[in-house]
């Protein structure tokens, strides 16, 4: 598993960072703006974000003197492409546990 891999799911291992990604997927927003939907400080937040962006989740840019943070869904790919692996390996088992199954009726 690569760094983005391992930072990636350490990211989403947390429900508020969970929750942060959901406001994200409507429109960028600044520090101020997702702490505005938490009962936490925006210093908690920035670290939170600051994971996220670890995990390459999120991408953070500068506009002015904010810095806005965006959803990065390349970085969600990667992981739902780990995720897909394990989702095609169980596909595979469970048909061959059915047509075993299917054979032990005949």
């Amino acid at each position: 598993m690569e760094r983005h891999e391992q930072a990636g799911f350490r990211a989403l291992a947390d429900p508020t960072r969970r929750n942060i990604l959901q406001l994200l997927t409507n429109n960028e927003m600044t520090i101020a703006d997702v702490a505005g939907n938490f009962e936490m400080t925006r210093a908690a937040v920035k670290k939170h974000l600051t994971i996220l962006d670890t995990g390459n989740l999120i991408s953070v840019q500068a506009c002015g003197r904010s810095r806005m943070n965006a959803l990065n869904p390349g970085g969600l790919k990667i992981l739902f492409d780990w995720f897909s692996y394990f989702d095609a390996f169980w596909d595979d088992r469970l048909t061959t546990l059915k047509t075993e199954i299917e054979k032990d009726k005949q």
